[in-house]
């Protein structure tokens, strides 16, 4: 059985590598190399993959699982420039993959433990149209 919760944050960040020209930047990364950064609303998808409690009934109880994405991402990301506050940013582009995947790394040890649920999936939308799903 899977259980998703979903949460929002807030973030700057610029898409750029500092050991690349501008010219080259904008080639890759057209309008989001501006080293200024731009911000964007972000929605979270996190998905857990278990067996319900013969007792509880649940996978997880959801309120806990807030409070872990809480304390793992929503604390350290929102209205953040992630670029210059949130490692390993400081040295990784920033980009919705990225970010996707430290955002994995941040939650997976809370439940790749035996004998609890497992993380399933992270989906990261970075816009309405735009999104990033990641699992290992």
């Amino acid at each position: 059985m899977y259980i998703t919760r979903t949460a929002e944050f807030s973030a700057s960040h610029a898409c750029y590598r500092p050991d690349w020209s501008g010219e080259r930047n904008r080639e890759v990364y057209g309008e989001s190399s501006n080293p200024r950064g731009h911000g964007h609303n972000y929605q979270l998808e996190v998905t857990l993959e278990g067996e319900p409690d013969p007792v509880t009934g649940m996978v997880l109880d959801l309120k806990e699982l807030k409070e872990i994405i809480h304390n793992e991402v929503i604390e350290p990301f929102d209205h953040r420039f992630l670029n210059h506050e949130v490692p390993p940013f400081d040295r990784v582009v920033p980009t919705p993959e990225n970010i996707a995947r430290e955002i994995w790394r941040r939650l997976s040890p809370r439940f790749n433990g035996s004998g609890g649920p497992r993380l399933a999936n992270i989906r990261l939308f970075e816009t309405a149209d735009l999104f990033v799903d990641y699992a290992e």
